[in-house]
C-alpha cells in the first residue's frame, strides 16, 4: 500500500476523533468555549477530509 492508501482513513479518523471529544464535552456538561474550539476544528477537518478524498480521487483516477 501506498501513502496515498492511508490518506483517506486517517482523515476521516481524525474528524470521528474530534467528533467524539466534542460529543464526550458536551454530555458532560464542559466548558461552552471547548465545545465551539472542537466544532471549529472538526469543520476544518471535514474540510481537509473532502479535499484529501477529492485528491486521492483525482490522483488514483477512480
Amino acid at each position: 500500500m501506498s501513502f496515498v492508501d492511508y490518506l483517506v482513513p486517517v482523515s476521516v479518523f481524525a474528524v470521528a476523533v474530534v467528533l467524539g471529544l466534542g460529543l464526550l464535552n458536551m454530555m458532560r456538561g464542559g466548558d461552552s468555549n471547548t465545545s465551539q474550539k472542537l466544532m471549529r476544528a472538526r469543520v476544518l477537518l471535514q474540510f481537509v477530509a473532502v479535499i484529501v478524498i477529492m485528491g486521492v480521487i483525482y490522483v488514483t483516477g477512480r
